[in-house]
């Protein structure tokens, strides 16, 4: 096995650091690191389903087979935990969020997204940031399913976010009038998360 050159590490974040592309205090990673709250999920085929509701016109539910018969799209994208890492040239695939949101019909009075997954685990989203392009509601990395420390079988990817935002294991997606903070954000990480701002902790 090869030891990394510690020099070719540093020049390589020289580049990108120039090119714009690593946030603030952040380390480059050839690695995935496994980060996350509690237990891993099972999963179930046969009993799983994602979940819309709040500011809907009607609440909907998708069958694993139902979700995975959406059309969808490949995006390659940086990635940034808070932690410090990035990661760069991640590749995904799943349906984008604009796209999924097609299926059902939006209040006007939605502006926030509360992000449900398994165990309880909550996160908050402007909608706003929600539509941008890159961002996908992934069941595939790589060209293959989500191993189960990374999200399996759902889990949202919103790359211009630190990646505690892209929470693992999606169940349900609530649109909401108003935010509300979600388990890392009333634990005192910041309600935005924007890396390049370096919005890791609530000011004080």
């Amino acid at each position: 096995m090869t030891t990394p050159d510690p020099h070719a590490r540093r020049e390589e974040e020289d580049r990108v650091k120039s090119a714009g592309r690593l946030p603030p205090n952040q380390a480059l990673t050839r690695k995935f690191p496994v980060l996350h709250y509690g237990a891993i999920p099972p999963f179930n085929p046969a009993t799983w389903d994602l979940r819309v509701f709040g500011e809907v016109e009607a609440e909907k539910r998708w069958s694993w087979p139902e979700f995975t018969a959406i059309p969808t799209v490949t995006q390659t994208v940086d990635i940034h935990c808070v932690t410090g890492w990035s990661k760069f040239d991640t590749t995904w695939e799943g349906p984008r969020f604009r796209d999924f949101m097609r299926l059902f019909a939006v209040s006007p009075a939605a502006k926030f997204v509360i992000v449900h997954a398994e165990a309880g685990y909550t996160t908050n989203l402007p909608l706003d940031v929600l539509l941008d392009d890159d961002v996908l509601l992934a069941w595939k990395y790589n060209g293959a399913p989500l191993e189960p420390e990374h999200g399996y079988p759902l889990r949202l990817v919103v790359p211009k976010r630190y990646f505690w935002k892209s929470a693992k294991w999606v169940r349900g997606l609530e649109f909401s009038a108003e935010d509300r903070p979600g388990f890392w954000e009333r634990a005192g990480y910041h309600n935005e998360g924007d890396p390049f701002k370096e919005e890791r902790t609530q000011p004080r």
